[in-house]
């Protein structure tokens, strides 16, 4: 028998070549395959973000038209607001607010539609255009609610949707005079705190009517006075989703104690205000509320100066803003 030179037989020697030989190619276009396989891999995750990036921008849009950014002061009351989804990665939620300066006084609404995400997207839009124009042609508070909640009605009817029945919003609507009086007609909504230093308590305890959605408006709307806000004191306006926020062992968010410790030996910020409840906030829920949240602070920045006319003495009220500290006269 004829062998090789490694003592191999030919047959089997020529085998192990084709053998070897087919090994290689599957390599080879097993490598192909792989590399052709993470091409469209990378291809696919760029596609993606591209879409998650256009869909970011949508939502930022769709943000900015809803809830628009407030302007630092109006009509003397300095702003600060903001507004937390408790769906992730979601930038409107199903709270809404809105502050307006008009003939009749500056006009508050703050609301919180049932469910939270992109579900209540449209509602909230509804409620905050129908707002925006009311607020300017109706003379009263009562006025306004009545138009909100024929909007409410018409885009619940129109939505055709099967849960529609069961969709709801609470509603706080508020107007802030000239003089500072305060007067609101509430739906369900929590009651606005009033902050002076070292001190917070709701505006009042009256009874709300039912949100807007389960029943009929009553014929009557009488609305409610809460007080005044004085130069240098603030209203702190909340949904529901701040004072239910729970943590790991289920106890609720101390708001009012919150609110005390924010305003404590010291002249209110609403951006401060803002800042320490949301902290304290989101460390009582590790991060994760469960509800959307929003929050609008307003500090009345307007003062009173006394004008001289010869014997008499008018008072007047203009939109400088109310100094921190009460300003000291000039050394002659």
């Amino acid at each position: 028998m004829i062998r090789n030179r490694a003592g191999v037989p030919r047959r089997a020697w020529s085998r192990g070549r084709r053998l070897s030989s087919r090994l290689g190619a599957g390599i080879v276009g097993g490598a192909v395959v792989l590399a052709a396989g993470t091409g469209m891999m990378l291809h696919v995750r760029r596609k993606l973000l591209r879409e998650v990036r256009q869909a970011r921008a949508v939502a930022g849009v769709v943000r900015s038209v809803l809830l628009r950014p407030l302007p630092a002061r109006i009509d003397g009351l300095a702003t600060a607001a903001a507004q937390l989804s408790a769906d992730r990665g979601a930038t409107v939620g199903g709270d809404l607010y809105e502050v307006i300066a008009t003939e009749h006084g500056v006009r508050v609404v703050m609301g919180d539609v049932r469910g939270h995400g992109l579900a209540a997207v449209g509602t909230v839009a509804a409620v905050l255009g129908c707002f925006r124009e009311a607020v300017h042609d109706e003379a009263e508070l009562a006025g306004v609610l009545a138009r909100l909640d024929r909007a409410l009605a018409r885009h619940l009817r129109d939505g055709a949707r099967t849960e529609a029945m069961e969709e709801f919003v609470t509603v706080l609507l508020l107007e802030i005079t000239p003089d500072g009086d305060l007067h609101a007609l509430n739906c369900g909504h929590p009651w606005p705190y009033l902050l002076s230093v070292g001190r917070a308590s709701p505006v009042t305890r009256a009874d709300p009517l039912p949100p807007l959605g389960l029943f009929p408006l009553p014929a009557e709307l009488p609305v409610t006075p809460c007080g005044q806000l004085l130069p240098g004191e603030a209203l702190f306006l909340h949904t529901d989703g701040v004072e239910d926020a729970r943590d790991g062992q289920g106890h609720f968010f101390p708001l009012t104690a919150t609110l005390r410790e924010a305003v404590r030996d010291r002249p209110i910020s609403p951006q401060s205000v803002l800042r320490a409840t949301f902290t304290s906030l989101l460390r009582h829920t590790a991060g994760r509320p469960k509800d959307d949240i929003a929050i609008l602070v307003l500090r009345n920045e307007r003062v009173r100066t006394a004008v001289f006319r010869g014997a008499r003495n008018c008072a007047i009220s203009h939109d400088a803003p109310a100094p921190d500290n009460p300003p000291v006269a000039p050394t002659p």
